[in-house]
């Protein structure tokens, strides 16, 4: 089994799409395991903020590391077989071979970024890897973390009803 910790400040964005076809199944098989999380349930203030203005100026704000670091601690398997994945347009782009890497995992913790990006302790510090689904800008990570579990699910065994099923695929890889 596959546990997915998702941290966001939108973990509602989830729901649906979580609980219909494959991803719906596989959780109910106990294959996956998907848990949200509101990162700011680890926000200090009495207003549960995760941004702030950037360090050195510019425009729009920042996910704060705070409550990022403390969500981490909180989730983060301690057997250290753990990944942490931010979701940024700055990371390398999702492909089959990445995907296939990340179904052997144990546990993937999805930060999805927000604002105009994150405070860049969470990238140097907290982040195992950084990975993007395209080109082009989204409002936040919540979009590009659903691809990134619905592309890595359909790899793991059990998952599609057919082993062979994913050997025709366009973007077969073996892993």
């Amino acid at each position: 089994m596959i546990k997915f910790d998702i941290l966001s400040i939108f973990p509602e964005m989830f729901s649906s799409p979580l609980n219909f076809s494959l991803l719906k199944k596989a959780q109910e098989k106990h294959l996956l395991n998907i848990r949200l999380h509101d990162i700011r349930n680890w926000a200090e203030d009495k207003h549960k903020m995760t941004d702030d203005a950037p360090y050195g100026g510019g425009c729009g704000m920042v996910m704060k590391v705070e409550p990022v670091e403390k969500a981490l601690a909180a989730v983060k398997n301690s057997e250290n077989d753990s990944l942490t994945v931010l979701m940024t347009p700055q990371g390398e782009t999702l492909n089959q071979k990445i995907a296939a890497q990340l179904a052997e995992k144990k546990q993937i913790i999805i930060i999805c970024g927000r604002y105009e990006g994150v405070d860049e302790r969470i990238r140097e510090h907290l982040v195992d890897r950084e990975i993007s689904i395209g080109d082009y800008i989204l409002t936040g990570g919540e979009l590009a973390a659903l691809v990134l579990i619905d592309a890595v699910s359909r790899l793991i065994p059990d998952v599609l009803g057919n082993p062979l099923s994913t050997i025709g695929e366009s973007f077969f890889c073996r892993r």
